[in-house]
């Protein structure tokens, strides 16, 4: 290993450490003014909480509320919408990146479906769908699945077109050019939907538990706050987050395993 080698691994060392002192900092610093603001009044504590009453409130959930079921519903939920809506998305991105043509037909019937609030549909695909797991996963899809294939289907569209000319001189098949140009240099745009893809789930699926759950983190989020428990309410939103964070990080890590 050079010397430059070394100063270089520790100044992304001493970089690193400094990013993550400042995110702690920054986090602790937040709950710290949020407690005092609710001790104090200067927010409403009612409303609002505080970092005590949601660690407080937490706990009660996890004696007396079965916490862990609901989370374990809620992680369920996601993970099959998210499996299922990254695995349609890339079929369905190479699709319409090999056959241009049909890509021009449904286009602007993509950006529309895009554009369209998804609760709207909410009653037709519990009609469709019945008020059950079913519905949430539905609801899940019709929100992650068209940011997907537009994500994905754009990172095909951004390939090196000189590159594709290359392949073609050697005689490379549409196939070859598929996997073995088109998707390895997509890995980034890849990675960057399931992402994004991860997060648009999660909402997907809270927004499902709002309409029909009788179980997971919205299913307590929207109990709370018919029963004027907002402290339920606040922790159920802190859960989610934590939950999000984890989750974005899986994702982060199989970013690194992968483009290694």
């Amino acid at each position: 290993m050079t010397k430059e080698h070394k100063e270089y691994l520790k100044k992304y060392k001493r970089e690193k450490v400094i990013v993550i002192s400042f995110q702690i900092l920054i986090l602790i610093g937040f709950l710290i003014i949020w407690e005092l603001l609710s001790k104090y009044k200067i927010i409403n504590p009612f409303i609002f909480s505080s970092p005590s009453k949601v660690i407080e409130t937490i706990i009660n959930l996890y004696l007396n509320y079965n916490l862990i079921g609901h989370i374990l519903t809620t992680l369920y939920e996601t993970l099959i919408a998210f499996i299922l809506g990254i695995t349609l998305s890339f079929i369905i991105a190479i699709v319409l990146y090999e056959f241009k043509t049909l890509n021009k037909i449904v286009d602007p019937y993509l950006t529309m479906l895009n554009s369209l609030p998804k609760v709207a549909l909410g009653p037709l695909i519990i009609i469709i769908a019945g008020a059950n797991t079913k519905s949430i996963i539905v609801m899940a899809l019709l929100i992650n699945l068209i940011v997907g294939i537009m994500s994905i289907y754009n990172g095909f569209n951004n390939i090196d077109k000189d590159l594709i000319k290359l392949f073609k001189t050697f005689k490379a098949t549409r196939l070859d050019i598929l996997f073995k140009l088109t998707i390895p240099a997509s890995y980034k745009t890849i990675i960057s939907s399931l992402k994004l893809n991860i997060s648009m789930t999660l909402i997907g699926v809270i927004m499902g538990e709002f309409l029909v759950s009788k179980s997971g983190l919205g299913y307590l989020i929207i109990y709370g706050t018919q029963v004027f428990n907002l402290n339920m309410v606040m922790s159920g939103i802190v859960i989610l987050i934590i939950i999000s964070f984890v989750l974005y990080k899986i994702i982060t890590y199989i970013e690194k395993k992968l483009l290694k």
